[in-house]
């Protein structure tokens, strides 16, 4: 059992940019891929980023590539989002997502191939 804190969320001019942080509990952080989704409303939640256990490999959806940065700090239990470049169509509640299965076994852009997610978090960017 994993539980997720994400943090960081708020509000920011286009352009602007910000970074959002999901805290993990448990001792076993390093054996989970994580991903990060969002959600606009009146729409479903879209992948936004994953990185798999050992932060060597890193996905991204064609909307955020070359813009957001998905890290992990196994020492710390934390994976981070940095969002630069921030447009008005990135406004969503951004959530956090661990999955203990390979993503070379579960595609990493799935929803449901997460196993655990967080309560999520507010960003809004303004035009």
């Amino acid at each position: 059992q994993v539980q997720l804190v994400e943090s960081g969320g708020g509000l920011v001019q286009a352009g602007g940019s910000l970074r959002l942080s999901c805290a993990a509990s448990g001792r076993t952080f390093s054996s989970y891929g994580l991903g990060w989704f969002r959600q606009a409303p009146g729409k479903e939640r879209e992948f936004g980023a994953a990185i798999s256990r050992s932060g060597a490999y890193t996905y991204y959806a064609d909307s955020v590539r070359g813009r957001f940065t998905i890290s992990r700090d196994n020492a710390k239990n934390t994976v981070y989002l940095q969002m630069n470049s921030l447009k008005p169509e990135d406004t969503a509640v951004y959530y956090c997502a661990a999955t203990m299965s390979s993503y070379s076994s579960r595609p990493y852009d799935k929803r449901e191939s997460y196993d655990y997610w967080g309560q999520g978090t507010q960003v809004t960017v303004s035009s």
